[in-house]
């Protein structure tokens, strides 16, 4: 399965891949130069990751003498914009509760495809929205065989993104950590990054993306104890010749979040709308306040509820 984010974060999750683009960040270099600074890794794999970067977009080559042929490889604005991504992410990686990771290494690589596993199966959505068995996770995706999801639960939970939940019943409920809440600040500006510089191949943002960026964003918020109300989040996405609409219905009492749900109908006091790049960038602290958004009803309820979303996700970097 293909989601949102999911491309940029697995080219970043390759420890070579990071090197050579920090590396290039620095200035171009030739072949033979490029290998040597990042570790000296076998000529057939250094040409491998090159060309891939190439063919992405994300490095080019420039002819150096026409004579000898030799040319240059150097960093396209793509790829200083992926190295954007890369910050943000690495800035992710050091508030790991076990302790700082180092974008580029061998455990960097492992937690990130943790996090892609869990993404790309919807076992975050799932456990975004409240805590559950393996055994209700498999009901829920049922498109995923049963040992997968518990190599990948297993994997989740290793890399201290899901950790077990004391509860009633058969099987061991599983939670979302605080961190792997924190992770819809890379998972986003992922997604931002293949909408902007990988349109064509890039996968689309859908209804499950929107729903498990909100579920996992909404208890990060921290609210005035006087805002009570309810607020529809809403994002619209490409639905043909009408709009299709995706987000949560947030329930708020005396500032605590008091339920979040994924199903938009019913009354609600205030709402904010908006198309996938302007939540995007309010969610990861870019753009000019709530540039983009539409809000309605209770204006003040909405601009709270999204200030507050903005405040618990954003961070420094440059996508652009």
């Amino acid at each position: 399965m293909r989601r949102a984010g999911g491309q940029a974060l697995s080219l970043l999750a390759a420890p070579l891949n990071v090197h050579i683009l920090k590396t290039l960040a620095e200035g171009p270099k030739e072949l033979i130069d490029l290998r040597r600074s990042v570790g000296s890794p076998p000529q057939s794999t250094m040409r491998v990751y090159s060309r891939t970067l190439i063919d992405l977009g994300l490095l080019e080559q420039q002819r150096q003498d026409a004579l000898s042929g030799s040319s240059l490889y150097a960093l396209t604005p793509s790829g200083a914009a992926l190295l954007g991504v890369g910050e943000i992410l690495q800035e992710w990686l050091n508030e790991s509760p076990d302790g700082p990771i180092e974008l580029g290494s061998t455990l960097a690589k492992s937690t990130v495809g943790a996090l892609i596993e869990g993404w790309s199966t919807n076992i975050v959505r799932a456990l975004a929205a409240k805590p559950l068995s393996l055994t209700q996770l498999n009901r829920l995706i049922p498109k995923v065989s049963y040992p997968s999801l518990e190599r990948r639960l297993g994997g989740l939970r290793l890399a201290s993104l899901v950790e077990p939940h004391p509860g009633e019943g058969r099987g061991t409920p599983y939670r979302t950590t605080w961190w792997l809440r924190r992770a819809v600040v890379p998972l986003t500006a992922a997604a931002g990054w293949e909408r902007k510089h990988l349109p064509e191949s890039a996968p689309p943002i859908g209804r499950l993306d929107v729903e498990a960026a909100f579920l996992l964003a909404i208890p990060l918020m921290a609210l005035p104890d006087s805002l009570t109300g309810k607020c529809r989040l809403a994002v619209e996405l490409q639905g043909g010749a009408s709009p299709v609409f995706a987000g949560v219905l947030v329930h708020i009492e005396e500032g605590r979040v008091a339920s979040c749900s994924s199903r938009l109908d019913g009354e609600v006091e205030g709402w904010v709308s908006g198309t996938p790049l302007a939540w995007l960038r309010r969610m990861n602290g870019h753009g000019n306040g709530n540039e983009g958004l539409e809000t309605g009803g209770d204006v003040g309820l909405a601009l709270t509820v999204t200030d507050a979303l903005h405040a618990a996700n954003s961070v420094n970097g440059d996508l652009n």
